[in-house]
């Protein structure tokens, strides 16, 4: 038998397969995990918790890049630009990939074109918080007050067009009130005027009002999640206080540059998703109000498709102008 037929008989009894010319084993060198967010962020920490599992897994080290200039502009932009071939791991936001859309319009990527979706790390629903000295004590009861002082209630968010602000106004839409809006810099500062008594309500980060709530210095009326969370499961959907269908979260997942081959989006959703069923990432992300992701990269890319609709609607009805 003639010598390459005898090693192409040898290997296919064995269950094998020769490998094509040229291919290599994936991955083949360090994977690089863009964030468009400060390092300690919670972008940055869920890359950098998943980045230790998949270095371990894929037997590559996966290092973290942070670029956060231009309100994560910019790792988008370096995540559509690099290779197709699983070596870039972008963590985008709903910031990036659905809201920019809505209060920018023209952005230099597409969040639908130019990326491949891996999988939903989390999601966050915010906590419907307001002041313990504000006559309400139920989402029912607080648009009832809203609707008898038209323009006297004020909520504070973590600025102009950010998830917070489109979720609010999507309430506000819903509930047919009429709020006003006082953007902070942040979440933590927002949260803190509700403490204060400076405004009297905001849809706060769950991991940011909890340690107020337990201390009694806010009160939590619900949650803008369709379910409730495993950190305060006595808070009750929004949803059921009257507005059916109501839900508005922040969320982030692993997307990867279009073009990407199957075989590589694949394994990473095998390798991430595992990472996030770990017991150690699994436990804090609950502990911390999150919902953890790990659906399919079609689920991730229906998702992505129906925020954009949903909160350019939102934005085009509020009339809201980001400068």
């Amino acid at each position: 038998m003639h010598a390459a037929c005898l090693v192409l008989a040898v290997v296919a009894a064995a269950g094998g397969a020769v490998p094509p010319a040229g291919a290599q084993a994936y991955p083949s060198r360090p994977i690089r995990a863009i964030v468009g967010f400060v390092p300690g962020g919670s972008t940055d920490l869920i890359a950098r918790q998943l980045g230790q599992k998949l270095t371990e897994s894929l037997g590559q080290p996966v290092i973290v890049d942070n670029r956060p200039s231009g309100a994560g502009v910019m790792a988008a932009v370096m995540a559509k630009d690099a290779p197709p071939d699983g070596h870039t791991l972008y963590f985008g936001t709903i910031s990036a990939l659905a809201t920019h859309v809505a209060t920018h319009g023209k952005l230099p990527y597409d969040p639908l074109r130019d990326y491949a979706p891996i999988t939903m790390t989390l999601s966050n629903p915010y906590f419907l918080v307001v002041h313990p000295g504000v006559p309400a004590a139920s989402v029912k009861e607080f648009i009832a007050l809203a609707r008898a002082r038209p323009g006297q209630l004020n909520y504070s968010t973590s600025g102009t067009g950010g998830g917070a602000h489109l979720g609010v106004e999507l309430f506000r839409s819903m509930a047919k009130i009429d709020l006003v809006h006082i953007p902070y810099k942040g979440s933590a500062q927002a949260t803190a005027e509700v403490v204060a008594g400076h405004v009297q309500m905001s849809f706060s980060q769950p991991s940011v009002a909890l340690p107020h709530a337990r201390a009694g210095r806010i009160r939590v009326l619900g949650v803008t999640g369709l379910k409730p969370l495993h950190s305060l499961p006595d808070a009750r959907p929004v949803a059921e206080g009257g507005l059916a269908g109501f839900e508005a979260s922040s969320w982030q997942g692993v997307l990867v540059p279009a073009r990407t081959p199957r075989s590589i989006i694949g394994r990473l959703h095998r390798e991430i998703v595992v990472a996030l069923r770990s017991p150690g990432i699994e436990r804090r992300l609950l502990a911390d109000g999150s919902e953890v992701g790990g659906g399919s990269p079609e689920e991730f890319r229906a998702h992505i498709q129906n925020e954009i609709s949903k909160w350019t609607r939102v934005v085009k009805e509020a009339g809201i102008k980001v400068e």
